[in-house]
């Protein structure tokens, strides 16, 4: 089970983006066998245009340290998406070099 906290900051995240992202992190439990616990912050960046940049900075708290990554998008959820993407590849990585030192 993955403790999952999602903060926003300087604006109300809606409960069906806090439950999209919940669902999107906890598939990352998959690919670790211990607890694995995950920050998630949002941020909105004023870029002078109509539409704000949206900011994703997922952090996960492994055994051993810890995977950071940190999106821009148009919508939070292309940006959790493609995040969530690039924290798998990091975490096969990272349990690859576990098992090399075994």
């Amino acid at each position: 089970m993955m403790k999952i906290s999602v903060k926003a900051l300087h604006f109300q995240a809606d409960a069906k983006l806090i439950t999209f992202i919940e669902q999107k992190l906890s598939r990352l439990a998959r690919f670790f066998d211990r607890p694995v616990e995950a920050e998630v912050f949002l941020k909105l960046q004023d870029t002078g245009g109509r539409v704000q940049e949206k900011i994703t900075e997922v952090k996960l708290h492994i055994p051993g340290g810890w995977i950071m990554d940190k999106k821009t998008g148009r919508t939070f959820e292309t940006a959790i998406t493609s995040s969530t993407d690039t924290l798998k590849r990091q975490l096969i990585r990272f349990k690859e070099k576990q098992a090399e030192h075994q």
